[in-house]
């Protein structure tokens, strides 16, 4: 320890502890996740959220913020769901803990059971994780292995999308489209490639001028070009997320999707639909490619299955993938101590009993059309430049020049995204994200409770912040 201090462990003492207690220990000891250290090492400390309920949440001081991203795209029945902690206190009193590794029990085959039965076609195979970056990493290892198991081993590549963000694990960053968050990590696990993204507001300067239709099928023929240029044999899977959400909420463009499974039916590529963030009610359905009318090969998901409430993942495939393995010796050596964990499923299941009783995705798919309403009329405003999603699931892209679509350069969005608007917006009472991974953008994801009434909250908000952000520039 860097302190002479000795840490107390009693819960009473735990919750007696003062902001500043905490703040001190924080700096000594956590290290945050995506997030600069400098923040706490600087004195300005880090806020810290001791309380959720419903769609809002509570920090150290006392304040009261709007939840507007679900924790991170992940709290979709919202906070303080006494019955899903009762059902996870009840499980572990039961069954706190067994791993599936050639065992089972009965929470993990239960989800697995429902979550086959929301899936798809034949969707029907479910591999447990504990989040999205491995259930990412299961599909990609999956597929290779599939391929050599059909005697094709040099079908070993994969495609994504330009910024497009498929997680952290050195498989899953092969996959993830955003090169300054690989350089530092480099050799990444090799076979990774990169066709252009769905940003129809962005199509002029990849090269495409046209309807948002014929876009879609443009962007869709770019995999057919790239399987073609690194030859149908050496090409494995093409990983999508329904809605892109690095870069700010890249919705598909009509026809899309029916046009990349047609594509990957022609060459024997697999179709992956990442879901990490677009499963269970983000795009009002519990998978998002129900909504857009695919069929993948494999879906990868977690996040919002527990609502947050204990972490669990998952990555389902259907019958073609699984069928080597249900034969003679061959076995899938792959796996996670914690994966299909007792109370993650048990939380899960009951999670999505929440779901069907309250219909939250019936609600999702009522409320969208007015959430995107409510959010459009800030396009009066000179910064905002495009305002695009679906779902409970949109993003907001700031600009300098309106006419031109002209963006910020890099040292314009510093000043902008973390030296104003993530404190403004927060000190304003709203947690969201301004991200600029790609265009600056403002991403809104809450939780799938909140409706009319707080999407003009969390537009009067953003009017406020964001005009006094243009008279900043």
């Amino acid at each position: 320890m860097t302190t002479t201090e000795q840490p107390v462990s009693s819960s009473s003492a735990r919750a007696s502890r003062s902001d500043a207690d905490l703040q001190r220990m924080a700096k000594d000891h956590l290290w945050m996740h995506f997030a600069r250290q400098s923040v706490m090492e600087d004195g300005g400390g880090v806020p810290i959220i001791v309380k959720g309920e419903g769609h809002h949440i509570w920090d150290s001081k006392g304040k009261k913020y709007i939840d507007g991203l679900a924790g991170l795209f992940t709290v979709n029945a919202g906070h303080g769901r006494r019955r899903l902690a009762e059902v996870a206190a009840k499980q572990a009193e039961e069954l706190a803990f067994f791993p599936i590794w050639s065992y089972a029990h009965p929470s993990a085959i239960e989800l697995a059971d429902r979550l086959a039965h929301y899936a798809p076609g034949d969707l029907n195979r479910v591999f447990f994780s504990t989040g999205g970056g491995e259930a990412v990493e299961t599909a990609f290892k999956l597929a290779k292995y599939y391929w050599k198991l059909q005697g094709r081993p040099t079908k070993h590549k994969v495609i994504s999308r330009a910024v497009a963000y498929h997680g952290t694990p050195q498989g899953a960053l092969a996959i993830t489209g955003i090169p300054a968050m690989k350089e530092m990590f480099e050799p990444v696990t090799p076979g990774g490639f990169r066709v252009p993204n769905t940003n129809y507001y962005r199509a002029k300067e990849a090269g495409f001028e046209g309807t948002v239709e014929a876009f879609g099928l443009w962007a869709a023929n770019r995999i057919e070009e790239m399987i073609q240029f690194e030859g149908p044999e050496t090409v494995a899977a093409v990983f999508l997320e329904p809605v892109q959400n690095s870069g700010g909420c890249f919705p598909p463009p009509p026809g899309y999707f029916q046009r990349v499974r047609e594509i990957c039916d022609k060459y024997d590529v697999l179709l992956v639909s990442d879901e990490v963030i677009c499963a269970f009610g983000r795009i009002g359905n519990y998978f998002a490619c129900d909504t857009y009318g695919f069929e993948p090969d494999m879906i990868t998901c977690a996040k919002a299955m527990t609502s947050g409430y204990s972490p669990i993942g998952a990555t389902i495939v259907n019958e073609k993938v699984y069928e080597p393995f249900k034969h003679g010796q061959t076995a899938f050596y792959h796996g996670y101590t914690f994966g299909g964990h007792p109370v993650s499923a048990a939380v899960a299941l009951e999670n999505l009993d929440i779901f069907e009783e309250e219909r939250l995705n019936e609600r999702v798919q009522e409320n969208s059309p007015i959430f995107r309403q409510t959010l459009e009329k800030l396009h009066d405003l000179p910064i905002v430049g495009d305002v695009r999603g679906d779902g409970y699931f949109f993003g907001i892209e700031l600009v300098k020049d309106k006419a031109t679509r002209e963006t910020f350069d890099d040292d314009e969005s510093e000043r902008l995204l973390r030296g104003f608007l993530s404190k403004a917006l927060f000190d304003a009472g709203l947690y969201c994200r301004a991200d600029d991974r790609g265009d600056p953008v403002i991403q809104l994801s809450p939780p799938l409770t909140i409706g009319p009434s707080e999407f003009d909250e969390i537009e009067q908000i953003l009017r406020s912040v964001l005009t006094e952000a243009w008279t900043r520039l």
